[in-house]
């Protein structure tokens, strides 16, 4: 529900430039975090190795222009499109893991690739009907899967990593990362970061808190106690719940074409991750 608040604040923003957004979403996340983390991790991030930090720093980078791509593609095309193509990350993460860590692809995989391909290309041909609520839904449906690709990086970094960091050791600094990386990115293009309005600040405040600090937190420190699979299934609620509010709080509904092609989407994200859930079902004790 954390993850699915996230497209409809930054709609709710208005027009205030999505690099604005960014910077101030990842600021107070790590201004809220900075307590706990400095208190009970703070002599473990100190004692970070080079790679390790090496490490947090691409992954905070990725990270902070993924916000940034998809807050753009929100803009662009509907809620519901893009939350979808985001929702592919499982897929991607299989693909990038055999590509980066040799790891095998199982035919579930390579039969949720051929079918999430049908699904996106159903989205595409859907949205770019005359008819649909979006400023520009071709480019903001490739920026949200160019999104994907760069969370599907970051979370398999993440994997890497988190297994010789704790979870404050390694998210408060990578968030840091994130703000300081965006910061400069604004500072170069001239993006304005103050007099944007006390709602501006209040739904980025919300930003912080629900998406980004129990929606990625909760996910990041949940994956040492669930499968990944399980935590896969879970987010695919994003794009349902995403919808169902785009719906009644900016009354967007997709076109017929996009919502089979979202379903075929869903789906085939679900088949790919079939492995995983028979696997926890069956390691699981009675």
């Amino acid at each position: 529900m954390s993850f699915s608040l996230s497209p409809i604040l930054v709609r709710l923003a208005g027009d205030a430039p999505s690099l604005s957004l960014v910077v101030l979403r990842t600021f107070f996340s790590i201004v809220i975090l900075a307590p706990f983390a400095i208190a009970r991790e703070g002599k473990a991030m100190l004692q970070l190795t080079r790679k390790e930090i090496s490490v947090i720093v691409v992954a905070g980078v990725l990270l902070g222009f993924h916000f940034f791509i998809f807050f753009e593609a929100i803009r662009l095309t509907t809620v519901a499109s893009a939350t979808v193509f985001i929702s592919l990350t499982p897929i991607f993460l299989g693909l990038l893991g055999f590509v980066f860590l040799k790891e095998r692809l199982s035919v579930y995989v390579v039969i949720g690739i051929v079918f999430a391909v049908i699904g996106g290309l159903m989205i595409a041909y859907g949205d770019s009907g005359a008819d649909v609520q979006a400023v520009n839904a071709p480019l903001g449906n490739l920026l949200a899967l160019v999104g994907c690709v760069m969370v599907s990086l970051y979370l398999l970094i993440g994997r890497v990593a988190r297994q010789n960091i704790s979870f404050l050791a390694y998210i408060f600094p990578m968030y840091g990362v994130a703000t300081f990386s965006m910061i400069i990115v604004a500072l170069v293009t001239g993006t304005p970061l103050f007099g944007l309005g006390g709602r501006i600040y209040f739904l980025c405040i919300l930003m912080a808190i629900f998406p980004q600090l129990i929606g990625h937190g909760s996910f990041n420190f949940s994956i040492k106690f669930f499968p990944a699979a399980i935590l896969g299934l879970l987010s695919l609620t994003e794009p349902i719940g995403s919808t169902i509010m785009a719906y009644f709080i900016f009354d967007e509904l997709p076109g017929t074409w996009s919502l089979i092609g979202m379903g075929v989407t869903l789906c085939a994200v679900s088949f790919a991750l079939l492995p995983g859930l028979l696997k926890a079902k069956k390691e699981t004790p009675v």
